[in-house]
């Protein structure tokens, strides 16, 4: 069953629209991506999915129970995180840590605490204030309130916004634990396309305030099929480059080492086709198209 039912979710800032009749669904145990480029929609659209703002129009239901009719019920079985927002300033991580506990009626909160803050590592920053933290460790520590309640969706904005490489493939390994483990869903949104391509089953692909496309991390990668070549020439440099003009593909050479930006179904053929010339090459890479491919394509109009 979807967990999360979005329907023509539109809001309107005066004459500006910065979500343009949104639609989309979260399955049960499914982590779907929300992506787009600066101002494309996302945080205000999290933000209604949250009811920090109203929509102007359009309609949001958790587990099949209107948003609206139902707040109170379903914000207790969801929960947030955003690597930019922030708790009480002057009080202590586990006053904070505390009050959220108690908000969301979590027994045996003193348990959970000391068990989430462990699992993050931040045991130590319990009895320091909320304002001496690091950004890094802020969003550790914002992350730990998101599962206080053990949620059923958990809504993250950019969760590993901050934090060292080897925390944020921490965090990652965890919430994907976590989905396992009690098949929560979530919706996450980030610029790091290689974390999406890690964790999400589909993307919604936001543009302008519309929806732009849905599909699979790999399903968008490939919807621009254009990969690089790169290959350090030994002999035939000159023959190689008219064998790119003539068919067409753009590129860059610079000392001996060229570039070529072909199709990714053409570049077996073209390796074959070189060879047969006796271009003789020492170094080959190739960079196929990738999530972030797209998202250049799109936010450069390019898609």
């Amino acid at each position: 069953m979807d967990v999360l039912t979005v329907k023509n979710l539109h809001k309107q800032f005066g004459t500006f629209t910065a979500v343009n009749n949104v639609s989309f669904s979260i399955g049960e145990g499914e982590i779907v991506g929300l992506l787009g480029p600066n101002g494309a929609g996302k945080t205000t659209t999290i933000q209604m999915l949250l009811s920090l703002m109203s929509p102007t129009s359009g309609s949001i239901a958790f587990f099949g129970k209107s948003f609206f009719s139902h707040h109170e019920e379903i914000l207790q079985r969801i929960n947030t995180s955003s690597g930019y927002a922030r708790l009480p300033w002057r009080l202590t991580v586990w006053e904070n840590l505390n009050v959220y506990a108690y908000m969301y009626k979590v027994a045996n909160r003193k348990e959970k605490i000391y068990s989430l803050s462990d699992r993050f590592e931040v045991l130590d920053l319990l009895p320091k204030k909320f304002q001496d933290l690091s950004a890094g460790q802020m969003t550790r520590i914002l992350l730990v309130k998101a599962f206080l309640n053990d949620p059923e969706v958990l809504l993250l904005d950019e969760p590993t916004a901050s934090l060292d490489p080897d925390i944020a493939e921490k965090i990652r390994n965890f919430i994907l634990e976590e989905r396992s483990r009690r098949n929560m869903s979530m919706l996450i949104t980030s610029h790091n396309m290689s974390e999406v391509e890690e964790m999400c089953d589909r993307v919604v692909f936001l543009n302008h305030g519309k929806v732009f496309a849905v599909d699979t991390p790999a399903g968008l990668a490939h919807r621009n099929d254009k990969a690089e070549l790169s290959l350090m020439i030994k002999d035939g440099l000159k023959r190689l480059v008219k064998s790119a003009i003539r068919d067409n593909f753009s590129y860059v050479e610079k000392n001996r080492f060229i570039t070529i930006t072909i199709p990714e179904s053409k570049i077996a053929p073209f390796l074959l086709d070189i060879g047969k010339q006796g271009i003789e090459y020492d170094e080959i890479e190739i960079t196929r198209p990738s999530l972030e491919n797209f998202f250049l394509s799109v936010s450069k109009g390019a898609v």
